[in-house]
Parts: C-alpha cells; structure tokens; sequence
C-alpha cells in the first residue's frame, strides 16, 4: 500500500497496534464509521500477539488511507531478528510467520514505519526511531518533539493511551497546564480527553486497538480534527472472551489470551 498525500486537511480516526485482534478492530471500526469520520490511518503493528492476522490485515487494507509498518510486521517479514522480543512475543511471530496467508505478507512488505509527507507526521515509535523507541518519559518526549518532522506528530508502539506538548502551547484539559520552559509536559489520557493542539508541539499516542497497557482493557482509537486541531481519546468494548478463545484454539501462547482482560 502506497503512502498517499492528502491534499486537504481532514477529520481522521488514529487506529495503532491492532495486533492481529479481530474482535477488538471490528468494534474500532464501527465506532469509527459512527462518528462520520472521513480517512483512518493506521501507525501499525497490524500483526503479532492476536490469532487473526490475515482478518485484521484484509480490514486495514480496505479502511485505511495510510498504513505504518510496526516492528511486529518486521519480524513477521524476516526483516527485524525477534530474539529481542518477549518469548510471547516472539512465539507469536514464529506463528504468525507460518500461518499467514501470501496477501498478508504482500500487504505488510509494502509499508513503511514512518511518513513525514504529511501536515501531521507518522512514526510507529518515535521521531528519532521510527521502529524500536518506547517513548513514555517527558524528557525522552521532548528530545523527539525536537527531531519531527511538523508540529503535531502521532506515535504508537508503547500501547499506552498518552500525549506530550511542549512550551507555549493552550488547550490541554483541566490540571494540565503547561509552564513555559523547555521541558515537554505529558499525561496518560483517558477515555473522553480532549487536547486542543492549535498552538504548541505535540507527540501523540492513540493508544492500542488491540492490546492496550494502560489498564483499560477497552480497544482505543484517537479522532483527530485537522480543521480546529483538536483531538479526542475513545476507548470501545469488544468482545474479548472472542478474541481470548481465538488465541486458545490457536498454537499461540495462553499469556496472550489472559493479558487481553486486564489491559496489560
């Protein structure tokens, strides 16, 4: 899938870290095509850890204008060496690298893990390491907000619901406020946090589709208004009994199922 500039601003649905959950995309999806939005772009890791990648795959490349390659897809693809990722983690690449129809691995071999083309610029993981970096600490945030490419740019990877902003900015919700130094401020959010990001610079993260860490077991998504440049945090029930039973009956490790139910 090819990386298309839109020309236009536009009212987008942020999707990121769907994990091969089927369960937990559908219900994004719905929720997203509810709320009228007019482009979904994905930050990736569409695969590993979840028992349906092909499902999930087929479903970004039909919905979304822009897909990322995450570092789970990497592995999949051979391209990134798992001996680094948890035994969960890696096992669930071994599996998914054998079970994955041609499509999948033709889809995935086609992206990139990130895309500055944009107004708002894409990275998996961070700015200055579009494929590995968790970024999770104001410190290590302003360091990045330092290197992107614009003023407003979307991360995913740490499966943790959160964004940072640097000086000068407005907006944030109540307790929030920024002091105008040189230090990035920053706050996990929660479902219903709205950010005004008219003035400032901002690294923001969605959150994970299909295996949050936040300790809300709910799929999150991010509506981003281009127009006011605002942007607001959903988190969506799924059926997770359906997704946990899907990696039962799998040769996936049991972990990957418990873990689904506690948001971790």
């Amino acid at each position: 899938m090819s990386l298309r500039y839109s020309a236009r601003l536009v009212r987008l649905a942020i999707l990121s870290d769907i994990h091969a959950n089927l369960p937990a995309l559908e219900a994004v999806l719905a929720d997203v095509e509810g709320a009228g939005l007019e482009e979904l772009w994905c930050l990736g890791d569409v695969v590993g850890y979840g028992a349906n990648p092909d499902e999930c795959t087929s479903l970004v490349a039909q919905h979304c204008e822009v897909c990322l390659v995450g570092n789970h897809d990497l592995a999949v693809l051979g391209e990134l060496d798992d001996s680094s990722f948890s035994p969960a983690a890696a096992a669930a690449v071994r599996w998914t690298r054998e079970t994955a129809k041609p499509e999948t691995i033709e889809f995935l071999r086609g992206l990139e893990p990130a895309d500055e083309s944009r107004e708002v610029a894409l990275y998996h993981a961070s700015p200055r390491d579009p494929v590995w970096e968790y970024v999770l600490w104001p410190d290590q945030a302003a360091e990045c907000i330092a290197v992107q490419a614009t003023r407003v740019s979307l991360i995913g990877h740490s499966h943790v619901a959160l964004f940072f902003v640097m000086p000068g900015d407005r907006g944030l919700p109540p307790g929030h406020a920024v002091e105008l130094d040189d230090v990035a401020k920053g706050a996990q959010a929660s479902a219903g946090t709205r950010l005004d990001l008219a003035e400032g610079r901002w690294l923001v993260n969605p959150g994970s589709v299909g295996q949050p860490r936040d300790g809300d077991p709910r799929a999150a998504w991010l509506e981003l208004d281009t127009d006011p440049w605002q942007a607001t945090y959903h988190r969506v029930d799924y059926e997770i009994d359906r997704a946990a039973d899907a990696i039962a009956a799998s040769e996936l490790p049991e972990h990957l199922a418990k873990r689904l139910y506690v948001g971790q």
